[in-house]
């Protein structure tokens, strides 16, 4: 059987640093708001090139604690519209209407299956305070008219970078001497992180964060994320509980350190899989004639997303030859129970996407020897 993405052989190849990690938060007797968390919030905002790190409980959490925040501060207000892509996972949106803001649905580009940039300006209304780009599948979302409608219009840029940890964003236009790399997670005023289990950098349970260059807006999450507080029974404001725990920090420290080079195994099977699936009835995430897949930065390749009008029977298919594959994601939101209001609406892209989408296999410790099996059960298949 070739998994999906083995979580036991990916934390298996970290220990002994991982069973150390753990073992070092026991014998503190120290498990929440301790050394381990702000270790890690320190390291992860120095890998990310922000000033601040701010370590939640999830990913929707970090998104939720965001907007909150710029509500807090007066920046935003209920009834205020945030721009979101349509085929996002829906805890982009969830955390929108959490905090009683308006999602405004844009498509993506068929192309990258991110946001499609030139589709935004149209959308934008007196109500629109800011803008969530969402880095699918591992792929950096950002660009220049974002930058450029970020300006003009005096938009919060809001990052959810659950699937992109590591990923790279280069301005050229901007420094002309010469390409000006920066991480995700740093490219707007806030950026919301998931460490679930199956992230490409993951802890053993659920975990988050949010970076930030903006010390008041880190610090009012810090509070918020406490019950509301930054100091013990003194609640400034009506907020959550929502804490990184130490011994999740302490296993994230452990997987940080590979993050880089994990991310690059990625780039390895995911250039092997463009340069070497020929099959006319399947989709490849990227024209391998366009680009250097090994060398491309602004991907990490948290999914490897290809699209077949026949998913449902290539999905049996290799199921039969015990291939693990997944749909990210079958229902778009907008036809989803929890947003009735808008099932009769349509969103060609989006629906196309998550007809036809089918994930393969992909990991940090995949062998190229069970990539070329796939491939060819690929290519065979009719």
């Amino acid at each position: 059987m070739i998994k999906f993405l083995d979580l036991k052989k990916i934390n298996d190849s970290f220990e002994p640093d991982l069973s150390d990690s753990i073992k070092r938060v026991l014998d503190s007797g120290w498990y929440l708001l301790g050394n381990e968390v702000k270790s890690f919030e320190y390291e992860y905002a120095t890998f990310t090139g922000t000033k601040y790190c701010v370590g939640v409980a999830n990913g929707l959490d970090a998104l939720r604690l965001i907007l909150k925040a710029y509500i807090v501060m007066g920046i935003m207000k209920e009834g205020d519209e945030i721009i979101v892509p349509a085929n996002t996972y829906i805890a982009s949106i969830l955390a929108i209407s959490d905090n009683r803001l308006i999602p405004v649905l844009v498509e993506p580009d068929i192309n990258t299956c991110n946001i499609d940039p030139l589709l935004i300006e149209q959308k934008i209304t007196e109500r629109t305070k800011g803008i969530m780009i969402v880095h699918l599948y591992g792929k950096c979302a950002m660009g220049t008219e974002i930058e450029r409608l970020v300006k003009k219009h005096n938009l919060r840029l809001i990052e959810d970078n659950a699937q992109a940890s590591g990923a790279f964003y280069s301005n050229d236009a901007e420094n002309k001497s010469g390409p000006k790399l920066k991480r995700t997670g740093s490219l707007g005023h806030a950026a919301g992180h998931s460490f679930y289990p199956g992230k490409n950098i993951g802890c053993l349970g659920d975990g988050g964060a949010v970076t930030t260059d903006d010390e008041e807006l880190a610090s009012l999450i810090r509070s918020l994320a406490n019950y509301g507080s930054s100091k013990k029974y003194v609640h400034q404001y009506q907020g959550l509980n929502s804490r990184l725990d130490e011994i999740q920090a302490a296993i994230l420290r452990v997987k940080l350190r590979r993050l880089d080079a994990d991310n690059q195994h990625r780039r390895v099977l995911a250039s092997f899989y463009c340069n070497n699936i020929a099959n006319g009835g399947i989709v490849l995430p990227i024209p391998v004639s366009r680009i250097s897949i090994e060398s491309d930065l602004s991907h990490v390749w948290h999914i490897f997303a290809i699209r077949t009008k026949d998913r449902d029977k290539l999905q049996k298919y290799l199921t039969d030859k015990e291939v693990q594959t997944l749909i990210h994601y079958p229902v778009p939101p907008h036809k989803q129970a929890c947003y009735s209001e808008w099932n009769s609406m349509s969103f060609p892209v989006t629906e196309l996407i998550h007809n036809v989408e089918l994930s393969l296999p992909m990991s940090p410790v995949m062998e190229l020897s069970e990539a070329e099996k796939i491939v060819i059960y690929l290519n065979e298949w009719k």
